[in-house]
């Protein structure tokens, strides 16, 4: 996956950082997104499946609700979404409903992580295709999972 740093996408990236954090507060899995318009963000979201009782509750599909009543769009063309995380299936098939223009995120998720689906060939039944850049503050995004799932099994950091 293309891993495009700029200062825009660290800058955004920061923003959905601080986010996550606040999940992790709550005791939600710590991820955060925005999605920015034009410059400016058009919806915030962090984890909240747990606190709401709702599993589609992610990061990712709470910004894209919150734009789209922001907006007043269900469609959000040249978007961009930043994320801590890898999206899932489910997130995924939100943002094609979207039709965003693009998907930053910050660390990989090996599990249910799906862009490696994206990957150099077109995704089967997908009618709307869109930029990804994955490793933006990877590193920082990885570390703050890393330590939400340490401290939830009771160790301690090595």
């Amino acid at each position: 996956m293309p891993k495009v740093v700029t200062a825009g996408n660290v800058t955004w990236m920061r923003r959905a950082i601080r986010l996550a954090r606040a999940a992790a507060a709550r005791g939600e899995v710590p991820v955060g997104a925005v999605l920015v318009v034009g410059g400016r963000i058009v919806g915030r979201g962090s984890n909240r499946p747990i606190g709401s009782h709702d599993p589609t509750a992610h990061a990712e599909i709470v910004a894209l609700r919150r734009a789209a009543r922001s907006l007043r769009n269900y469609r959000l063309p040249g978007a961009t979404l930043f994320v801590t995380l890898e999206p899932c299936l489910m997130c995924l098939g939100a943002m094609v409903q979207a039709r965003i223009a693009r998907l930053v995120y910050g660390a990989s998720d090996p599990r249910v992580g799906v862009t490696a689906l994206l990957r150099g060939r077109p995704a089967a039944g997908l009618n709307h295709r869109f930029e990804i850049a994955g490793g933006v503050r990877g590193p920082e995004c990885a570390a703050l999972l890393k330590e939400f799932f340490r401290s939830r099994r009771g160790r301690r950091p090595n």
